[in-house]
């Protein structure tokens, strides 16, 4: 078998939030959100995937929606590039799903919570080891939560999720290893498949079940996502390379080329140019 990447965003829309996904996505979000436990009784997915929809690569994101029983908005999103902003994207929508609840003149009473949940292909914040995090509001010196609960904040780092296969324990780990390393399953692993939702997601995620039009698709995000890959890499490299450069013409006052060498990590030619160049 050969299943497609749940890491990429089209993959992700169509094995969470596909009209047949529902058992998927609420047995996905009470592992998630709710260790777990079965809080989550029913939902509806509010932007269903429709192949083939995924047409262009422009779009950077594509998230799943989906309304809880008690009122509850969660917005999940699986986000393989750090770009630029993506942590005001992540508040901002958000904020924007709780705001647009209300019409005009509407009490702020009817107002229900909303939970964003980010799946992120690198790291994010470096402090926590955890690789599930929760954001609330909270008193800045005091740490006591703020009268309404409304809006959560979680995040699933996968680099820092390194458990293998036979060390799964939990529901929690099952779908973080699911999402981080089907792609290179060739077949479903006998600890998950015991599990329904499970076996029904990597069904979904078969390749063989996905028409020509949606393995288009997949395959143009893939090398767009590999093109952005490699353009950041590249601009981090030409950062590092500036720096390196700057601080080499500073120590030409005071070293020799070959200790400026040694200690900026340019070679000895690039450093010899840079004198000749003053």
């Amino acid at each position: 078998m050969i299943f497609i990447n749940p890491k990429t965003d089209f993959a992700f829309k169509k094995i969470f939030g596909s009209d047949q996904s529902k058992d998927i996505l609420i047995s996905f979000l009470n592992a998630l959100l709710y260790e777990a436990r079965p809080v989550i009784k029913d939902l509806q997915i509010l932007n269903p995937y429709l192949a083939p929809r995924i047409r262009g690569v422009k779009d950077t994101y594509l998230d799943v929606k989906a309304k809880l029983k008690d009122g509850t908005t969660v917005i999940i999103e699986m986000q393989v590039l750090n770009v630029e902003g993506f942590e005001k994207r992540i508040l901002y929508n958000a904020a924007k799903a709780y705001s647009i609840q209300l019409d005009s003149g509407e009490d702020y009473k009817l107002l229900e919570p909303v939970i964003a949940l980010t799946i992120t292909d690198f790291e994010m914040f470096d402090s926590l080891e955890s690789a599930i995090s929760r954001f609330v509001l909270k008193e800045k010196e005091f740490l006591v939560d703020y009268l309404s609960y409304d809006i959560e904040l979680v995040f699933v780092e996968l680099p820092k999720f390194n458990k293998r296969l036979e060390e799964l324990e939990t529901l929690t780990d099952k779908w973080i290893y699911f999402i981080k390393n089907a792609r290179s399953l060739d077949s479903v692993p006998e600890t998950m498949e015991e599990v329904p939702e499970m076996k029904q997601a990597f069904a979904v995620a078969n390749q063989a079940n996905l028409s020509r039009e949606e393995l288009e698709d997949l395959q143009k995000r893939e090398m767009w996502i590999h093109d952005q890959r490699n353009a950041i890499t590249k601009a981090v490299n030409q950062a590092v390379k500036q720096k390196q450069v700057e601080i080499a013409r500073r120590l030409l006052d005071v070293l020799d080329e070959e200790t400026v060498s040694q200690t900026t990590g340019l070679s000895l030619e690039v450093v010899q140019q840079l004198r000749r160049d003053r």
